[in-house]
């Protein structure tokens, strides 16, 4: 069942998401946190959401403005190191409270609370039009590039942000696709590094273990295959209603999280 959510997750999402340039991290995250710590489910995310982005680029990155790539792209790799190592953090801290709920024992932790609300912020993100539509302008970028960066490295939800300040930047539809795989490869690289020395250090070991690679490099390839979808086949297809089925399964983790059912 691990590897059909999974696998189920990346293809789809990967596609869809190839053009609206957020997505695939804000659903995956989610879907790992279902089998793997939470910490485990950031890194792992990060693993299939760079490889997609390493993908992309080979298809789409020569329409990248790298003007936007310095502007934005360098802050926000910069601050992903930041959030990466509030994770880092975090994820050591003890129990809050632990309860059982038919037969199954409920544990609530500072970082799962720390994740439900972002979760359930970035829901919000899918399901209202007044943040779907929200836009920033140009004179915000580097200040856009740490917020997107931080919350990268943070929870792994970048996207959303990214979108919402380089939408407005008049680039072309190739080129907005382009730098957006650009910036968030940066993002993925910084995060990535950042988990392995922090989790490594902690654990003398990597972030994600020799069980739990199977199901990452599975759903990395579902990711590769759903962008070579994606740009052939669904181009034409509106976010709305993906946008509100995202925003109500993120809404849904959101709390069983909080309420450490996850």
């Amino acid at each position: 069942m691990s590897y059909v959510i999974i696998c189920a997750a990346a293809l789809l999402v990967s596609g869809l998401t190839l053009f609206s340039g957020f997505g695939l991290g804000t659903i995956l995250m989610p879907a790992f946190a279902l089998f793997f710590p939470i910490e485990v489910a950031v890194a792992a995310t990060a693993v299939v959401h760079g490889a997609s982005n390493i993908f992309k680029m080979i298809m789409v990155g020569r329409h990248a403005d790298y003007g936007l790539v310095l502007r934005f792209g360098v802050p926000a790799m910069l601050s992903a190191l930041v959030g990466a190592a509030v994770l880092g953090h975090v994820a050591g801290f003890d129990p809050l409270a632990n309860y059982t709920i038919m037969s199954k024992t409920a544990v609530i932790t500072p970082i799962k609370l720390i994740m439900s609300f972002l979760i359930f912020i970035f829901a919000l993100f899918e399901l209202l039009p007044v943040l779907q539509d929200l836009r920033f302008q140009r004179k915000f970028l580097p200040l856009g590039g740490l917020l997107s960066g931080f919350f990268g490295g943070l929870s792994g939800h970048q996207g959303a942000l990214r979108s919402a300040f380089l939408t407005k930047t008049g680039v072309s539809p190739q080129a907005f696709v382009g730098t957006n795989a650009v910036i968030g490869f940066m993002v993925d690289t910084a995060r990535i590094a950042a988990y392995c020395a922090l989790l490594f250090s902690a654990r003398q070991s990597g972030p994600i273990g020799p069980e739990q690679w199977p199901l990452v490099l599975s759903g990395t390839f579902a990711a590769f295959a759903g962008v070579v979808f994606g740009k052939r086949y669904l181009h034409k297809i509106t976010m709305k209603t993906i946008q509100s089925l995202t925003g109500a399964f993120l809404l849904i983790v959101a709390l069983a999280l909080g309420g450490g059912l996850v």
